[in-house]
């Protein structure tokens, strides 16, 4: 009989401790049939508002075909460089992944997880055409990035190699860093070459990409630390859209060569046999 009181006491517990904890990422997005995607509204073409005041681009669209293929509905929630890593450490956490032109990083690595790379960048500069006519005049100037990237840091490497001791302004976000060139209160700006290209595209002719990568950019979609269940699912959706055309097409629809922001495609998704 105490046999029996210790065991059912024992089943208690474990029940009560999966009350109180949150099941696996994996498990809470197949019960619910939900998965709450972090994305940018501000990063075109990756994710922004669109003149009819809808949440569009690349991130959005991978993101819509991730959690349709999972069988569950996209929940949109925005995210900045400030907050998409905090996102996914929260217990639980308030995205399940997040799509918003992170650069997968070792040092990002101790804090969440990642996906495969489903996206590949690299980071140059942008300034007003004509204004740059050799790399090395950056040397000079007053340049912008955003905070919370290693977009900054990259630049301030890069530019003490030219010369340039200045700080590199730290803007928050895509849009006050763009109004910086446009106004004029720095001379370029630098970060991802497609984030340049989506915030040019809005005046066309009148900014261009300057030199050449100074880095590269690898993309992962972020996700909760040690769920390795959730993040096999991910991975396994990325490279099944790349398998049957629907990656490229999704590409294609934001970067192909017709569009506003032409990028081709370079590389390969990792695929597992």
């Amino acid at each position: 009989m105490r046999v029996l009181k210790i065991t059912v006491l024992a089943a208690l517990l474990v029940m009560a401790a999966s009350v109180a904890f949150a099941g696996p990422t994996y498990d809470r997005v197949m019960s619910k049939k939900v998965v709450r995607a972090g994305m940018s509204n501000q990063g075109i073409p990756g994710g922004f508002i669109d003149e009819n005041n809808e949440w569009v681009g690349f991130d959005v669209d991978m993101a819509t075909e991730i959690a349709k293929r999972l069988g569950a509905k996209l929940e949109k929630v925005v995210v900045n460089n400030n907050t998409r890593i905090s996102f996914v450490q929260t217990d639980p956490p308030k995205v399940d992944m997040v799509l918003a032109n992170m650069t997968h990083k070792r040092v990002r690595d101790e804090k969440i997880d990642f996906s495969i790379t489903y996206f590949f960048d690299g980071q140059k500069f942008l300034a007003k055409k004509g204004a740059v006519k050799d790399v090395k005049d950056l040397a000079n100037m007053k340049i912008g990035s955003m905070q919370g990237t290693t977009s900054i840091v990259n630049a301030t490497e890069y530019l003490k190699k030219l010369g340039n001791t200045k700080k590199v302004i730290g803007y928050d976000g895509e849009v006050a860093m763009f109004e910086a060139l446009r106004s004029g209160r720095v001379q370029a700006i630098t970060t991802d070459s497609t984030i340049l290209l989506g915030y040019a595209a809005k005046m066309p002719g009148t900014f261009e990409l300057v030199g050449d990568f100074i880095s590269d950019e690898p993309y992962g979609i972020g996700l909760p630390q040690d769920d390795s269940a959730w993040r096999d699912a991910i991975n396994f959706t990325i490279q099944d859209m790349w398998r049957d055309g629907s990656y490229m097409a999704i590409y294609n629809k934001w970067f192909g060569p017709d569009t506003a922001y032409p990028f081709p495609m370079t590389e390969k998704i990792e695929l597992w046999p």
